[in-house]
């Protein structure tokens, strides 16, 4: 999981446990809010009628000529003034909820009763509003504290993930420009990448400064190969001519002559050895030219006609069904190589009366070439190490393991992408992967 995913979540998961605890704590508080607004409410009405209480007043409300205040048709709210005896006490509001019937219908009231003497004369007030708005506007305020948390989310959301996607843009940068994107040490950009956060300044720097170390070491590995190889390449040549001359000597012993021939087949091998890894040492380093015009089907024709014998005498079954001729421009001979090293393993590692298959298609920008075989193939291990070069998908085998080590360096001088899939005991498929 990309680590801008992580933020967004964490940030998310963090921001809903806040507003879950802020909302439960609102709806919690919601009911005591209201009550005390509508109490409030009461108060401010009680004192308003005390304070403009008359003589025509009381009698009105004494006679109940009048119960409801203005809102009487929908029945919210009403005031009852009763007389009660003298010499009461002096005594605060008192604010309760209870059922009351007024004018034949019972609806549940918020109660203010207050007790309080005009003109030496005692009087009991009442004063009411309804519950039911009272209970509409809390469930207005629930859905509107509902749509408001959820807007709030996604707001934070979206601006969370905006602001990771902008604060992070520096490190995808460097991870695809510095590791993702680099194939060769040799053509590392070393450029830094522009960005105000210093632990990104700190990666940058201290991933410029590795690069430089590995390609120090990856120029001298290479040099060291070329330098070995080519001071092998001149005592094996001596000795091959020795044995070779030593052949020719007349009555040799059967022996000897044995041995002779036993080590003049190790400085071959040997000899093959060096000359592959000088092979990958100059492709490598790109001392070759890619401006040949190559036609990818005449270059199998070829290779078919060279290892005809070689399938013939395993029995195996060839086929060859291009369906176009797919021209690049390259190195003819590194093309050659590559793809004689891939049907040359096809052959070597395949059955007695098996099969090889090479077959094309297009997809995308991509012409695709498949070689594949029915032979011992390889485990998911050693097709992961395929391409390291002395490691061998089949150790029963002669040779030392360079054949798709070649094969990866002339595909990458080449930009070539190289897919393998292989499974054990059915066989191996090589795909090439050409820019169209």
């Amino acid at each position: 999981m990309k680590l801008q995913v992580k933020f967004s979540l964490y940030n998310a998961v963090t921001k809903i446990a806040i507003i879950l605890l802020l909302g439960a704590i609102i709806l919690f508080s919601l009911d005591r809010l209201a009550y005390n607004q509508l109490d409030n409410r009461l108060i401010k009405k009680k004192n308003k009628i005390i304070e403009n209480l008359n003589d025509n007043e009381i009698d009105s409300l004494l006679n109940k000529e009048q119960s409801f205040t203005d809102y009487n048709i929908l029945k919210e709210e009403f005031i009852v003034l009763t007389d009660i005896p003298d010499n009461q006490k002096d005594s605060t509001a008192k604010v309760f909820t209870e059922k009351r019937e007024i004018e034949g219908d019972i609806e549940v009231y918020r109660i203010l009763n207050y007790k309080f003497s005009y003109h030496t004369n005692w009087y009991n007030l009442e004063i009411g509003e309804t519950m039911t708005a009272l209970q509409s506007i809390k469930n207005s305020i629930r859905f509107y504290m509902l749509i408001v948390l959820v807007a709030a989310l996604l707001i934070t959301l979206v601006a969370d993930y905006t602001f990771s996607n902008f604060l992070l843009k520096p490190f995808y940068r460097i991870i695809d420009k510095k590791i993702n994107l680099v194939d060769d040490p040799s053509h590392y950009n070393y450029q830094n990448i522009p960005t105000s956060t210093s632990d990104f300044k700190i990666l940058d720097n201290s991933i410029n400064s590795l690069m430089r170390k590995i390609n120090t070491l990856f120029a001298l590995e290479k040099q060291f190969i070329a330098n070995v190889s080519h001071e092998l390449l001149t005592p094996i040549s001596i000795l091959s001519t020795r044995f070779e001359n030593m052949l020719n000597t007349p009555d040799i012993p059967v022996e000897h002559e044995n041995k002779i021939y036993a080590s003049l087949k190790t400085l071959n091998r040997l000899k093959v050895i060096i000359n592959s890894l000088l092979l990958i040492s100059k492709v490598e380093n790109n001392q070759y030219l890619k401006t040949e015009e190559i036609s990818l089907k005449q270059e199998i024709d070829d290779i078919y006609e060279d290892l005809e014998d070689r399938i013939a005498d395993k029995n195996i079954s060839y086929s060859a069904e291009l369906s176009k001729d797919f021209h690049f421009t390259g190195n003819k001979a590194l093309i050659h190589t590559l793809l004689i090293n891939i049907i040359n393993n096809a052959i070597k590692y395949n059955v007695e009366g098996g099969a090889i298959a090479i077959t094309d298609k297009t997809e995308a920008e991509k012409y695709i070439l498949t070689i594949s075989d029915t032979g011992s193939g390889m485990s998911a291990a050693l097709v992961e190490n395929a391409f390291d070069r002395f490691k061998r998908g089949n150790t029963e085998e002669n040779g030392f393991g360079l054949g798709l080590a070649i094969v990866q360096s002339i595909a990458r001088f080449h930009k070539i992408e190289v897919d393998i899939k292989s499974e054990e005991h059915k066989g191996t498929s090589i795909s090439l992967f050409f820019l169209k």
